[in-house]
C-alpha cells in the first residue's frame, strides 16, 4: 500500500443492512481508499465474507481465533493501520457492547484497541433505537468523542415505518472522507475558481455528432478538491454520465460554443481559470435538419474552427491564474510547452493519454506540470482524485 494510501477499516455488523455495506467498499475503493473489513459472526449470515475480499482486494477478519500463517496480532495491526474506522451498520447490540467496554469478537476488541476516529451508523428496528439504553448508550459514545451518521425515516426491513433505517451511502461516504480528511489544506479559501470539464459535442443532424472520449473525470475530481480546500467553484462542463458534484455552480453545457460563451461569462468574476475540458477543434459549418441518409459510397462534410477557449482566457487573462491541459499521444513536452506560450498560461498539465493508465476514461492519470520557465515535475501513475490536489498544490504557489 503506499505511504500516502488512506486506509478505513470497515466494521459490519449483523444487520439487514449490511448489505449496502458493499457499496460503501465499492465508492471507497474507487477514490483510491485502501478499506479492511472486520465481519461479525452473524453478519457473514446476510452477505458472504467473498463479496467484501472480491471488493476490497483484501482478506475479510472474522473470527479472533483462526488459525495464524504468520505471527502478528491482528486486532492491533488492524486498529494501528486504520486512518478511520466505520461501523456500518451497527446494530443495537454492537452499539451497547462498545459503549460498556465489552470485547468479545474481533470487530469490539479491534475498537478498544483503536486510536483512530470511530464513525458509528446504526440501523435496527424503530423501537429499538427509540428504546431509552439504546439512546443512553448512543449519548455515552457521542461524549466519549466517537461519530455518528444518524439513521433515516423510512419502511424498515419489519414492515414498519420509522426511524432506524441505515442512512444513505452517500452520506456514509461523504462522513467518512470528512474524518479522514479532516486536516485538509483550505488554502484556496476566498478563490473563485471556474472549472471547464468532459468533452463537447458538436451535432451533424438531429442523431448523430462529433464528440472526442473524454469523461470528464479529471474535471470533476479537479472542482470536488477546490470545494474540499475552500474555493467558491464554476463548473462549466460537457455531456457526462458523471453526477455534478455538491456546492459547486455547475453549469451543463453541450457545444463548444455554448462552453465558451459559458466561459467568457463568467470570466470577470473568477481569479482562476482550469480548463480541463477536452473541447472540439471543429464544428461543421451546417447541421443538417433532417437525417443525413447514406445513398452514396463517400460523405463530405465541411467543418469549421471553434474559438479556443483557453487562447481567449489568455488575451484577457490579466492578474487571473489560468492553467491548461494538454492530452497528447506523440512529442507531449513539445505540444504542452508550445500551447503553456501560445496562451498565456501559467501551468499546462500534460499527459499522454496512449499511456496505460492516463488515457480517458479511467480513474488515474500520469501527469507532468510546466510552469512558464519550463520547469517539468514528473508524477507516477496516481488515481485522478491524487492528481487533483497535486494539481492544486502547483497552483496554491502561483497566490
Amino acid at each position: 500500500m503506499s505511504k500516502n494510501k488512506k486506509n478505513v477499516l470497515l466494521g459490519v455488523a449483523g444487520g439487514i443492512a449490511a448489505y449496502k455495506a458493499a457499496d460503501l467498499v465499492s465508492r471507497l475503493v474507487k477514490k483510491d481508499i485502501s478499506v479492511d473489513v472486520i465481519m461479525t459472526k452473524a453478519a457473514t449470515n446476510f452477505v458472504n465474507p467473498l463479496t467484501f475480499e472480491a471488493l476490497s482486494h483484501n482478506k475479510v477478519v472474522i473470527d479472533m481465533f483462526a488459525d495464524r500463517k504468520y505471527w502478528e496480532i491482528e486486532h492491533i495491526s488492524l486498529a494501528e493501520k486504520a486512518d478511520v474506522l466505520a461501523i456500518v451498520p451497527a446494530t443495537a447490540n454492537i452499539i451497547a457492547k462498545i459503549a460498556h467496554g465489552i470485547a468479545d469478537d474481533m470487530l469490539t476488541t479491534t475498537i478498544l484497541a483503536t486510536k483512530s476516529p470511530v464513525l458509528i451508523a446504526p440501523a435496527m428496528n424503530t423501537n429499538m433505537y427509540t428504546n431509552p439504553m439504546t439512546q443512553k448508550n448512543i449519548k455515552t459514545l457521542k461524549e466519549y468523542g466517537f461519530f455518528f451518521v444518524e439513521p433515516a425515516s423510512g419502511r424498515l426491513a419489519c414492515g414498519t415505518y420509522g426511524f432506524g433505517k441505515l442512512a444513505d451511502v452517500e452520506d456514509i461516504e461523504k462522513a467518512i472522507l470528512e474524518l479522514l480528511y479532516k486536516d485538509i489544506k483550505r488554502d484556496f479559501e476566498g478563490k473563485k475558481v471556474l472549472v471547464t470539464a468532459g468533452p463537447t459535442r458538436e451535432p451533424l443532424d438531429p442523431v448523430r455528432y462529433l464528440t472526442n472520449h473524454s469523461s470528464g473525470k479529471m474535471g470533476y475530481e479537479i472542482a470536488k478538491a477546490l470545494v474540499e480546500r475552500g474555493a467558491e467553484v464554476i463548473l462549466v462542463s460537457g455531456p457526462t454520465y458523471i453526477e455534478a458534484p455538491k456546492n459547486v455552480t455547475f453549469i451543463p453545457v453541450e457545444m463548444a460554443m455554448e462552453m465558451y460563451n459559458a466561459v467568457m461569462m463568467h470570466l470577470e468574476e473568477v481569479d482562476i481559470v482550469i480548463g480541463s475540458a477536452a473541447v472540439s477543434d471543429y464544428r461543421p459549418k451546417e447541421i443538417q435538419k433532417e437525417k443525413i441518409k447514406k445513398d452514396d459510397q463517400e460523405l463530405t462534410i465541411q467543418l469549421v474552427k471553434n474559438p479556443d477557449i483557453m487562447y481567449e482566457v489568455g488575451k484577457r487573462k490579466q492578474n487571473r491564474i489560468s492553467v491548461g491541459f494538454a492530452a497528447e499521444t506523440t512529442n507531449l513536452i513539445e505540444y504542452a510547452t508550445k500551447k503553456l506560450k501560445e496562451k498565456n498560461m501559467d501551468l499546462i498539465v500534460a499527459n499522454d493519454v496512449s499511456q496505460e493508465g492516463a488515457g480517458f476514461g479511467v480513474d488515474t492519470n500520469i501527469i507532468k506540470i510546466i510552469d512558464k520557465n519550463q520547469n517539468i515535475k514528473e508524477y507516477p501513475l496516481m488515481s485522478k482524485s491524487q492528481a487533483a490536489h497535486v494539481i492544486l498544490d502547483e497552483i496554491a504557489k502561483l497566490f
